[in-house]
C-alpha cells in the first residue's frame, strides 16, 4: 500500500498531494533556519532564501502552515533569550507574555478528553486491535496520525523521506497490533489537532493512552500544563507524588506516544534548557514557538 508521497515518479505533473508536500517543506525550512539562527535576527529576505521562495511566498506560506508569520515565529523565540525565561526553575512562561504575547493560555489548549486503556491491553502489545494510520502535512514536518475506533492513539512526526522509519518507530510500541493505512481514516483527526479554529470545549478530542500506569500519570500530569507554559521533570515528579522520580519521569515523557497533543515538548530541564525531545530538538523548539505565537494571536 502507497504512503504519504513516497512514490515520487508516479506521475510527471504535481499534484495537490506534490504541491503540499513542497510547500511544507519549504515552510520546514524556513523553521530550521530560524531555530537555528534566531539570535542573529535573520532578515525575511535571508530565510526566504534559505526556504526556496520569496520573501512574499514564505510570508504566506509560513502564516498558512503555521498560523503566525515568520517574524512572529522568530520574536516567540528570542523572548526565550532575552526574557531569560525559565533561566531558575523553568516553570511558567510569564516573561514572554508580559513581553508582548498578552492574553490569558487556554486551560488546555485541545480541551482534551481522555482515557487509558487496561493493563491487559497494554501487556498485549495491543493484540486484537485494529489501528488506522496515515501521513498528515502539519507545521512540525509530516504527522503520523494512528487512531483506534475509541480515538487518537498515536501522533508521531518524521521529515522528508523519514516517513516510514517513525511509523515503524510507533509500531514497536504495540507490536501485535493490525495496522491498516488509510488517508480519509485520519484526515478528520489531523485537522483537529492542527486547526486550532476546531479546537472547541464543547467538541473535545478524545484521546487514549497505552502504557504503564506510571506511564499514564504522567501523560495525564503533561496534559494539565496549559499552552505558552513550560515545566520540568521534577515538577512532573513532585505533581505525581515521586519527588525522587525525575528519571523515571523523563523516561515515560520520552515514552509519550501522542507527541504534541499530550505537550511531552513543555517540559524542560531543571535550568530551563530544552534538553532532549523523541522527535528532534529543533522540533521541539518550534512547538514552543508556535505555541508562543497562538497565545499572542488568540
Amino acid at each position: 500500500m502507497m504512503t504519504l508521497a513516497l512514490d515520487h515518479h508516479r506521475s510527471t505533473r504535481p499534484g495537490p498531494q506534490d504541491t503540499a508536500l513542497r510547500d511544507y517543506d519549504c515552510v520546514r525550512r524556513a523553521i530550521a533556519f530560524i531555530s537555528e539562527r534566531w539570535r542573529n535576527q535573520p532578515t525575511i529576505e535571508s530565510i526566504a532564501d534559505a526556504a526556496g521562495v520569496t520573501p512574499d511566498e514564505l510570508h504566506h506560506l509560513f502564516r498558512r502552515w503555521a498560523g503566525l508569520t515568520p517574524k512572529a515565529f522568530m520574536q516567540a523565540l528570542t523572548l526565550d533569550h532575552a526574557k531569560g525565561l525559565l533561566r531558575d526553575s523553568a516553570s511558567i512562561l510569564d516573561a514572554a507574555l508580559d513581553s508582548g504575547l498578552s492574553g490569558p493560555g487556554r486551560l488546555h489548549d485541545l480541551f482534551v478528553t481522555h482515557e487509558a486503556m487496561s493493563p491487559g491491553e497494554w501487556k498485549t502489545g495491543g493484540a486484537g486491535m485494529v489501528m488506522t494510520y496515515g501521513f498528515h502535512p502539519s507545521p512540525f514536518g509530516t504527522a503520523i496520525v494512528i487512531a483506534t475506533d475509541r480515538g487518537l492513539a498515536g501522533l508521531a512526526f518524521a521529515d522528508p523521506g523519514q516517513e516510514q522509519p517513525a511509523f515503524a518507530d510507533m509500531q514497536r510500541r504495540w507490536p501485535n497490533a493490525a495496522y491498516v493505512q488509510s488517508q480519509d481514516g485520519t484526515a478528520d483527526l489531523a485537522r483537529r489537532i492542527f486547526d486550532t479554529s476546531l479546537w472547541r470545549p464543547d467538541q473535545p478530542l478524545r484521546v487514549i493512552l497505552i502504557g504503564t500506569d506510571f506511564e499514564v500519570r504522567v501523560w495525564e500530569t503533561l496534559l494539565k500544563i496549559p499552552m505558552g507554559r513550560a515545566s520540568t521533570y521534577s515538577d512532573v515528579a513532585a505533581k505525581i507524588e515521586r519527588p525522587k522520580a525525575s528519571r523515571a519521569v523523563g523516561a515515560a515523557v520520552g515514552k509519550n506516544p501522542v507527541s504534541f497533543v499530550v505537550p511531552c515538548h513543555r517540559v524542560l530541564g531543571k535550568s530551563g534548557t530544552l534538553t532532549g525531545y523523541h522527535w528532534g530538538v529543533t522540533r521541539k523548539q518550534a512547538m514552543l514557538g508556535w505555541e508562543a505565537g497562538q497565545v499572542g494571536i488568540n
